[in-house]
């Protein structure tokens, strides 16, 4: 755990500890790093009085239906010039996949306006804080006068944090371990959109705490039917005996906001 002096400039030692910005960077203090990480937003939160949350979860790549219709009009124009471009095939083929989802981010925005409407500010409403369904959900409820959270996370690629965050409510993360978090210790529900590895990851990891008893058995409710039974088969996961048949019932799977709305509202006691 030793620090070489010489891998950092000489005059390094007479710079106060808290504004040593090369020693924090150092791989000995990753632990204050993670420390700051937790305590940092946690101020914040507590300074906005807010201690109830609703999370959701959703892919960056699911945008407005007429964004999605631009994207897939774009694709078949450059594939007619390059009908034998496998790369712009393919993109083609995605982006028409997620034009069949792009319905979901009417349903994220139309949720989280729900829950601005209906519960005020006693729950905010959190995202990951980038574009997507994580974009309509702080849409939905900054929209409509709502506490409206986004927990960002550096990527290789720039994610910038989207337009409907509060002021002050937008947090850059550098750990997802320490993300998750965040997400987790003050949620009274979460609501997943259709998404790719991240929501996955996101989706197991709120279950498996439920399932261990780490978590408080709250709803997780799933939102898009034919994308979830298509990608997800709990029912084979209990028949072949890697979870149990009570577990099938931690997340149901819906259509709309208002049906995750009705799951979310009854188990949190809002009227």
């Amino acid at each position: 755990m030793a620090i070489d002096p010489k891998s950092f400039p000489h005059d390094s030692s007479y710079i106060k500890a808290y504004e040593d910005m090369e020693l924090l960077k150092h791989d000995v203090m990753r632990p204050i790093r993670m420390e700051l990480e937790v305590l940092k937003p946690e101020l914040y939160l507590k300074y906005f009085d807010i201690e109830r949350t609703i999370v959701c979860f959703g892919s960056a790549r699911i945008y407005e239906t007429d964004k999605a219709k631009e994207r897939v009009k774009k694709l078949e124009a450059e594939l007619a010039k390059k009908p034998q471009d496998k790369k712009l095939q393919m993109q083609l083929k995605a982006a028409k996949g997620l034009l069949k989802l792009s319905k979901y981010y009417d349903e994220a925005r139309n949720f989280a306006k729900i829950v601005a409407q209906q519960a005020g500010d006693k729950y905010a409403v959190v995202t990951g804080g980038g574009p997507g369904i994580m974009e309509a959900a702080n849409r939905g409820a900054f929209e409509n006068g709502g506490k409206s959270v986004g927990l960002n996370i550096t990527l290789p690629h720039e994610q910038r944090p989207n337009d409907y965050i509060c002021k002050n409510m937008a947090f850059l993360f550098h750990y997802f371990a320490i993300r998750k978090i965040h997400f987790v210790m003050r949620a009274k529900a979460f609501v997943v959109f259709p998404g790719g590895f991240g929501t996955f990851d996101e989706l197991f990891e709120i279950l498996t705490l439920i399932q261990t008893g780490k978590k408080n058995n709250i709803p997780v409710v799933l939102v898009g039917k034919e994308f979830w039974t298509k990608v997800i088969n709990v029912e084979a996961l209990a028949e072949y005996g890697v979870i149990s048949q009570e577990d099938t019932h931690l997340c149901p799977i819906v259509e709309t906001a208002e049906e995750a709305w009705e799951i979310v509202s009854k188990s949190c006691k809002i009227k």
